[in-house]
């Protein structure tokens, strides 16, 4: 009798349970995930003067922001700090680039202690800008604050 109720159930299990897999559904239906809520935070962290890493933190930011799922409802900071400074030069090529972004409301703040420690004078950044104390600080903050903290 207990070998009949162990075929039983082993029986059972191998009809009646689905075997695992990483995606269930048809994967070209598959949308990425739903932005259910109202409002979501972004702070994009830069500390490379590398050209590639400046260009695509700047090209990251204007796609979630052109994310249909989050148009409208995302909020966005670009953090400067250490030698990502060099996004924020007046002699660099990305003033248009930040006046856009901008222009859709993304924050663009460098920290205070990479000026002071490298003697750079405000006059040598865009006029546009804002600081903050310390970038790491900034970053400690948001992230407590619950901000997704991205850094391409």
């Amino acid at each position: 009798m207990k070998k009949y109720i162990i075929l039983l159930a082993a029986f059972a299990l191998i009809t009646f349970v689905k075997p695992a897999s990483a995606q269930e559904t048809d994967p070209a239906a598959f949308t990425g995930a739903v932005a259910k809520l109202k409002h979501y935070n972004a702070l994009y962290i830069l500390n490379s003067n590398d050209e590639k890493k400046i260009g695509g933190t700047l090209r990251n930011i204007n796609n979630a922001l052109e994310d249909p799922r989050l148009k409208g409802k995302l909020h966005v900071e670009l953090v400067a700090f250490g030698d990502g400074v060099a996004v924020f030069m007046k002699n660099s090529a990305y003033e248009q680039t930040l006046k856009d972004l901008q222009a859709k409301g993304v924050v663009l703040a460098q920290c205070s202690n990479t000026i002071r420690e490298r003697k750079i004078e405000k006059s040598e950044l865009f006029p546009f800008i804002s600081y903050v104390p310390s970038g790491n600080g900034e970053i400690i903050i948001r992230q407590y604050e619950g901000w997704a903290t991205v850094h391409p």
